[in-house]
């Protein structure tokens, strides 16, 4: 197994790309630590460990920290699978908004990061970010979205040199649309489901949303020893979107 008796973090944990990254984590043989908004997960395995918290609050992501020494010891791996998008056009979006995208996408993943990189054992370890082809391409009604995960990738790049003398690799897994239970249930709001899935996959080169288990393998490879090699990465999953 890829990942026999390595310790991770993975947050944003509780469905969608995250439960994906866990169940495919797992079957590797990792050792969980879990956390995400709701107050319990359906899907925690016994061996895991879940804490709910807020990683916008720095005093959670250090409490958090100090739970995984005391529970993994070193941490091997962090999926930083967090996240909030907000719809809005530029010039509508109200400051507190437009602060809550900022820091829930790009803020909070420096507080992770800053807080479990001590925690990476003296050979190293990995950080994989999940971005977003938003954060490669613009898009109106999108654009804090945008620049929070732009700003991510920019996070991901600068600490992958930063942290090269300690072997802790960073790269970021930048996912296209998804059929996450959040982007299904927006498909569903709309006036005419069928009609507006068409719409949405005819921009996608490949014709078809992904699924979280592809983005999850992405992810996995990153966290591997696979990518020993590999930092200050960006690898899209998303059909072809930003090839254009």
């Amino acid at each position: 197994m890829r990942l026999k008796n390595v310790a991770a973090l993975v947050t944003g944990a509780s469905s969608g790309i995250g439960q994906a990254v866990s169940s495919h984590f797992r079957r590797e043989g990792a050792r969980l630590l879990l956390t995400g908004r709701r107050e319990r997960l359906d899907s925690v395995e016994p061996d895991d460990l879940y804490v709910p918290g807020d990683l916008n609050d720095e005093a959670f992501v250090e409490d958090l920290a100090k739970q995984a020494a005391e529970s993994l010891g070193a941490v091997d791996v962090v999926v930083l699978n967090h996240g909030l998008q907000a719809s809005s056009p530029l010039t509508e979006m109200a400051s507190a908004d437009a602060k809550n995208v900022l820091d829930s996408n790009l803020l909070s993943a420096f507080l992770v990061m800053k807080h479990f990189a001590p925690l990476m054992p003296s050979e190293g370890g990995s950080f994989v970010c999940i971005g977003s082809r938003l954060g490669m391409v613009g898009k109106p009604g999108e654009v804090l979205y945008s620049a929070a995960k732009g700003g991510l990738i920019m996070l991901a790049k600068g600490a992958a040199i930063e942290w090269a003398p300690r072997n802790i690799r960073v790269n970021v897994v930048a996912p296209g649309l998804t059929a996450t239970p959040v982007i299904e249930a927006a498909i569903q709001r709309s006036a005419d489901p069928e009609a507006y899935r068409r719409e949405r996959e005819g921009q996608i080169p490949l014709q078809r949303l992904a699924t979280p288990e592809e983005v999850a393998d992405a992810v996995l490879f990153f966290a591997s020893s696979e990518s020993s090699y590999i930092t200050g990465a960006v690898l899209p999953v998303d059909g072809g979107y930003t090839a254009f």
